[in-house]
């Protein structure tokens, strides 16, 4: 089973490009976040003509959004409407393996909970994720958690650690409530498994970079998690990073892993 994530930013402009990633990279399953459309304009039959018959979504008000799409039936599908229910949370179960795509809120600008409602937003978004697994589900049961969490938390998951430690999605509190909630529930970050944590690793590169690949100032916001229980099902990981250089792409590229 060959899964990928992807912060497509709008999934009606990028339906070709979801066709190219299909094409390209035969994915079965893959994860979309801020697909910023309601519910009854989600392009439903263009997504089965590109192939994918399954498909579970929510979205609201032309922001936020997310949505699976899969060559492979569910056999449950549900949503966690966390905080203000603002469309970010999908999920599925197929066969004993159950996949959640989340989409994490930004935090805008200022990490600063009195000064940004936006920043406290995703903190309680962080800590309801943590508190809810913890209570429902076990280490031993097989999870998959990816999406664009909107963090980068390790030193080598940003071009710049220490310019960038006041940045949103790059905080000493929003570092400490990610790793956090990977150690209390035992979560293993694909990436780093495939990666060395000494090395950079990115997954978005700010559409104001008009040249991106040479300077390269990148945050790995984009994370594939697995439960105990589903890490050693695990053989290959992938970052599309020539997807930055796609006509008219997100500022996100997918990534990937196969189960």
């Amino acid at each position: 089973m060959r899964i990928a994530t992807w912060n497509i930013n709008s999934v009606r402009l990028r339906i070709d490009l979801v066709k190219k990633l299909k094409d390209e990279h035969k994915p079965d399953i893959i994860m979309l976040q801020e697909t910023k459309v309601d519910n009854p304009l989600f392009p439903i039959e263009a997504c089965k003509a590109i192939g994918y018959e399954h498909i579970h979504f929510d979205g609201g008000k032309s922001y936020n959004g997310v949505a699976i799409l899969s060559k492979i039936p569910f056999d449950d599908k549900f949503i966690l409407p966390f905080c203000k229910d603002d469309k970010r949370h999908t999920g599925v179960r197929i066969k004993d393996i159950e996949i959640h795509n989340f989409y994490v809120p930004s935090g805008g600008d200022i990490p600063d909970i009195e000064l940004n409602d936006k920043f406290k937003h995703k903190l309680e978004y962080l800590e309801e994720m943590g508190i809810w697994f913890n209570k429902n589900r076990k280490t031993s049961d097989k999870i998959l958690l990816a999406g664009d969490l909107n963090i980068a938390p390790l030193e080598h998951d940003v071009w710049s650690s220490k310019q960038l430690r006041n940045e949103v999605s790059h905080t000493d509190i929003e570092r400490k409530m990610m790793m956090q909630m990977i150690d209390e529930f035992g979560w293993h970050d694909i990436a780093r498994k495939f990666v060395p944590a000494n090395e950079k690793l990115y997954s978005w590169w700010s559409y104001r970079n008009r040249d991106w690949e040479k300077s390269n100032r990148g945050r790995r916001l984009d994370h594939i998690w697995l439960s105990e229980g589903l890490k050693d099902s695990c053989s290959k990981f992938q970052i599309i990073r020539e997807a930055r250089n796609w006509e008219r792409t997100s500022d996100h590229v997918p990534v990937i892993v196969d189960l």
